[in-house]
């Protein structure tokens, strides 16, 4: 049984940095491709950032030159660095792992954006 762990999140305020990351158990996972995704209270969940198993990465427009998406496949691990972060951040970030025709989910991990 695949399981996602999140961690990271907290309450920054405007123009803060926070890093968000993200603990797989899967025992193929550096063939994975994997996501960020984030939903707001009464929005739909939204992706964020995808990173591919050969590292090939992508970014919504809103996050793009602020946040960054990395994984390291020794430590199966995945990480959202977060920067210059606004209150339109605030979210529920959840991690994502695609593999083997699944979709596997994290819990997710509140990040707060305010004064």
């Amino acid at each position: 049984q695949v399981q996602l762990v999140e961690s990271g999140g907290g309450l920054v305020h405007p123009g803060g940095s926070l890093r968000l990351s993200c603990a797989a158990s899967a025992r193929d996972f550096r063939y994975g491709a994997l996501s960020w995704y984030r939903q707001a209270p009464g929005k739909q969940r939204e992706l964020v950032a995808h990173i591919t198993e050969i590292d090939s990465t992508g970014y919504v427009d809103s996050v793009k030159g602020r946040f960054t998406i990395s994984r390291d496949n020794a430590k199966n691990t995945m990480d959202l660095q977060m920067n210059s972060l606004k209150p339109e951040d605030t979210a529920v970030y959840y991690c994502n792992l695609k593999l083997g025709g699944r979709a596997f989910w994290g819990q997710g991990t509140q990040v707060t954006v305010s004064a």
